[in-house]
């Protein structure tokens, strides 16, 4: 039996089991099974094709826009950046990973056009798994249905979910420690509703984990506990994006609103360049940037020309995009600002900086 067969026989024994306490720990085997079979499906495969999705990253933050054949992903991508992305009507016109450049209140945002994906994308279909894998690299993910297909949207989030990409989700906050001896040992400092020890210490075997000390700091799921033992989940952010919003009634668009009411939206048209502005505001905010100023040793800091960076980002990431050879290098960093406890506290590479921050990165001589 191949790998899809056994998938597809994991994933029919799921659906079809009634869902109970006495059934908690056979399913939570089985979701182990399928996820590791799943991860030797998304494995790269060297198919001999010469294609290859792979993009290098530049700018301040990557995008991407994923969704089916024909949803204009295209002409939205020319509509806000400086690509010539190839435009038609009709399916599969992008071939390629295309890239461009959104410049948009001082950041520099790589914005990618994904190849049309399809129904069971995540396994193989129309290469939709390379094409996936590519997007686990993004800072955001756009989702772009048109006007009329907003059922879509859940099509798409479970491609990429079957590729490990987990949208508008935190990384649970579960510590495991193998070690040679001593058997299981769980810690919580919260109550597990859904997921109790026996079905963890049972889904730990099944990846072979006989040792370890866990600490569970959240209510997480099954699903969650195996994505943190599977470890290489990524978690990004998401923006749907409605286009050809010009072809729809009004009627039509207030019954888009309604579905989508719960979730970061936006209704476009390229075509007729509707709400185009609107669409560069909402991935700049999505994003969430911050401004870092750079003050060389011994003298003031520029405060004209500040960095551009995520929300989030360490010293390290600041060494990465100045140069290549900074954190092989590095000392030290000296910080003023919000991140600091202290003017001018020295810090390691893991410091995490916060808006308007100032900083000095030390090096060594070479």
């Amino acid at each position: 039996m191949g790998i899809q067969e056994e998938i597809k026989k994991l994933e029919d024994e799921i659906k079809n089991t009634q869902y109970n306490k006495a059934t908690q720990k056979h399913i939570g085997i089985l979701k182990a099974k399928l996820a590791k079979l799943r991860d030797m499906q998304n494995k790269p495969k060297n198919t001999g094709t010469g294609y290859s999705y792979a993009v290098k990253k530049t700018g301040d933050a990557t995008v991407a826009f994923v969704g089916f054949p024909s949803v204009g992903k295209s002409t939205l991508l020319n509509k806000i950046t400086n690509a010539n992305s190839e435009v038609g009507a009709y399916a599969f016109t992008t071939l390629t990973i295309i890239p461009g450049i959104l410049e948009y209140k001082g950041a520099k945002i790589q914005v990618l056009d994904a190849p049309g994906i399809i129904t069971g994308a995540a396994f193989g279909k129309g290469r939709g798994s390379e094409v996936l894998a590519a997007i686990r690299n993004v800072d955001l993910v756009m989702l772009v249905v048109d006007v009329f297909s907003p059922e879509h949207i859940p099509v798409i989030e479970r491609e990429l979910y079957n590729v490990g990409i987990r949208l508008d989700q935190r990384p649970p906050d579960v510590k495991i420690v193998k070690k040679d001896r001593g058997g299981i040992n769980i810690n919580t400092t919260v109550p597990l509703t859904n997921i109790d020890e026996e079905t963890i210490v049972a889904i730990l075997h099944e990846h072979r984990i006989h040792n370890a000390d866990i600490v569970i700091r959240d209510d997480i799921t099954t699903d969650q506990f195996i994505d943190v033992i599977s470890a290489n989940r990524v978690y990004i952010p998401s923006l749907v994006v409605v286009n050809k919003v010009d072809l729809a009634n009004e009627e039509h668009i207030q019954r888009i609103e309604k579905v989508l009411k719960d979730r970061p939206h936006i209704l476009v048209s390229g075509y007729k360049n509707i709400n185009i502005e609107e669409l560069k505001e909402n991935i700049f905010n999505t994003l969430g940037f911050m401004k870092v100023y750079l003050k060389p040793q011994g003298k003031k800091p520029d405060l004209d020309e500040p960095l551009i960076i995520l929300k989030g980002s360490t010293v390290e990431d600041i060494c990465n995009k100045l140069h290549r050879d900074f954190v092989k290098n590095f000392r030290y960093a000296l910080v003023w600002g919000k991140s600091a406890k202290y003017p001018g506290q020295r810090v390691g590479l893991n410091h995490v900086l916060e808006d308007e921050d100032i900083l000095t990165i030390v090096i060594k001589r070479t």
